[in-house]
């Protein structure tokens, strides 16, 4: 089953912020929130934003950027008021419900009752996705409710020295979080590559990508389930040229939820070598306590 947390409102219609609703392990509830990529934000720039502890990671590569929340809060809801109505069972303090209007508010991507994702020494945990990341010596994790991510190596950005890039991410979301609709592992990782690589080394840090070659597009298993991966090297119009990968597989917590970690590494001495990022995809594993099985493979 999907576990509790803020997923993208299934009924929004296109029309004004894209928002959030609150699936509260069995329905959707009347509590919805602005989507985190909506609300104003400040600091170090980023790409599709995605709630993730106290920081938003997006289209992890050479080129993601760190950031936080307008304010200098830590991300989450970005809409909350208390309400006047009781709170169904199990729904989160503050968001907004149906019909009312919230301020700013500085929710920091937990669970319900201010919870925090279960987490586990060495790990990032995502806990819409239901799964955990292995932290590699000497990188950052960070978990969340939706989403987590891992970043070593931070450096000012090549083509704009006032923002920072690092050396190596990986992040990982449910598919529906970033808005990526395929059928199947192979074509939702064929289909996010390239999105995957524009985020990282397209813009304006890194210049416009020049070419790329295609280094790996094969089947692959991950935390039990039958998944995909796709490996780009780019060629960078300012600075050092990325591998960018895109993987996907079924949630191990869900197996009608597919999960996408994107991930990117600068061509450069004092970046990871392309092992660690195998290593990485080898260790990430059902999140502890998430129910479901599956398990590193």
């Amino acid at each position: 089953m999907t576990p509790p947390g803020w997923h993208p409102d299934p009924g929004y219609s296109g029309n004004g912020p894209a928002q959030e609703r609150w699936w509260d392990g069995a329905q959707w509830t009347g509590h919805v929130r602005a989507s985190p990529g909506a609300a104003r934000r400040r600091g170090i720039r980023i790409g599709v934003g995605v709630t993730v502890g106290a920081v938003v990671l997006a289209a992890i590569g050479g080129g993601v950027y760190l950031l936080d929340e307008d304010g200098g809060g830590p991300p989450g809801t970005a809409a909350s008021s208390p309400s006047a109505v009781p709170d169904p069972p199990g729904a989160p303090d503050g968001g907004e419900k149906d019909g009312e209007k919230g301020g700013e508010g500085n929710g920091d991507g937990q669970g319900p009752g201010g919870q925090l994702p279960p987490t586990e020494p060495g790990f990032a945990t995502d806990l819409a996705a239901g799964i955990s990341l292995p932290v590699p010596k000497g990188w950052k994790g960070t978990s969340g409710a939706v989403g987590a991510g891992l970043t070593t190596g931070e450096h000012a950005c090549p083509g704009d020295t006032a923002e920072t890039c690092v050396r190596g991410g990986v992040f990982s979301a449910p598919a529906a979080a970033i808005k990526l609709t395929a059928g199947t592992p192979e074509e939702a990782a064929k289909k996010d590559i390239s999105l995957n690589a524009q985020e990282s080394y397209g813009g304006k840090s890194y210049g416009k990508i020049s070419s790329h070659e295609e280094l790996k597009s094969e089947a692959v298993t991950v935390a039990g389930g039958k998944g995909y991966v796709v490996r780009w090297k780019v060629v960078t119009e300012k600075g050092d040229d990325g591998y960018v990968e895109s993987l996907v597989f079924p949630s191990p917590t869900s197996k009608d939820m597919l999960v996408v970690v994107r991930s990117g590494f600068d061509v450069n001495k004092d970046a990871p070598k392309l092992s660690v990022l195998d290593d990485i995809t080898r260790g990430i594993k059902a999140a502890s306590g998430a129910g479901g099985g599956g398990g590193a493979v």
